[in-house]
């Protein structure tokens, strides 16, 4: 069993964005820009957008935080997000989710400018993706290729399943993997003897947000297991969605939690945004 190291590797990626940001910087004045909207007092939220302005800090972008309250009107978000798509110096634009219930979300996100839209949920990158295109994809999803690509680990021909259909993760983890050739199985809350599809997997890939739902018999020998919940245990340790302990024996790649795809979703984000500021670079000459 080997461990999928996403820790590593997001340290190898936020060296490069470093450099094409320094790059970018010379050749054309441009300091890549990232905004996030945070809204309410959800302390996860709170804790991913700090990891993220520290991240963007350690990369040379500029970023700035909009903070609201939970009551905050739509109106108010939403022009927010228009000033937003109609500043130079953004590239990047980040709606912190979730919202509170009394706020529309896909309108916030259909209102977020496509070519800053770099957490990829923008029906126009969606559909991008979904077809093979080049656009932003989103960046847990994405982080998981680039992780597999490090170790060398082809997807081509395998039986992939995916347990969770999430917009976020996926969805597109699922046309990711298509794309990729590979064949491909997603599951569900509604999947019946969800057992019976991971045991034919040659990988699994799970995102639901439950603990020790991958168990040891639910896994054949060799499989290769992405990991991507992440979720606070009863004895205060996150932990995923596989039974790391002993589903780990079983196979030959593995991602830990935390450490494996976790570190990978801010590295993709920078990616992404840089991605943002390049275009947006070239379009203005």
């Amino acid at each position: 069993m080997q461990l999928l190291d996403g820790k590593a590797l997001s340290k190898k990626i936020e060296q490069n964005v470093s450099e094409g940001v320094k790059k970018l910087r010379e050749k054309s004045g441009i300091v890549p820009g990232l905004a996030v909207i945070l809204v309410g007092h959800d302390e996860a939220s709170k804790a991913y957008v700090g990891m993220k302005k520290k991240a963007c800090d350690r990369v040379g972008f500029y970023s700035v935080t909009h903070e609201m309250p939970d009551d905050i009107s739509q109106e108010a978000i939403e022009n927010t997000i228009k000033m937003m798509n109609n500043n130079p110096n953004i590239n990047g634009i980040l709606v912190q989710l979730p919202l509170p219930k009394h706020i529309d979300t896909t309108k916030l996100l259909e209102l977020v400018d496509p070519s800053k839209d770099v957490d990829g949920f923008h029906p126009y990158n969606v559909g991008r993706l979904t077809t093979g295109l080049d656009g932003f994809v989103p960046c847990t999803p994405l982080g998981v290729m680039e992780l597999l690509a490090e170790y060398g680990i082809d997807v081509k021909g395998k039986n992939c399943c995916v347990v969770g259909a999430s917009n976020i993760v996926g969805k597109p983890m699922a046309s990711l993997l298509l794309n990729a050739n590979a064949t491909v199985e997603i599951c569900h809350i509604f999947t019946d003897d969800l057992k019976k599809h991971t045991l034919n997997a040659d990988m699994i890939f799970v995102g639901a947000g439950v603990i020790n739902l991958i168990k040891e018999d639910m896994v054949k020998e060799g499989a290769i297991i992405i990991d991507i919940g992440i979720n606070r245990a009863a004895d205060g340790r996150l932990v995923g969605d596989v039974d790391f302990d002993n589903v780990s024996s079983k196979c030959s790649y593995i991602t830990p939690v935390p450490g494996g795809v976790g570190p990978m979703t801010i590295a993709m984000l920078l990616s992404n945004t840089l991605k943002a500021a390049q275009v947006a670079a070239k379009e203005s000459r």
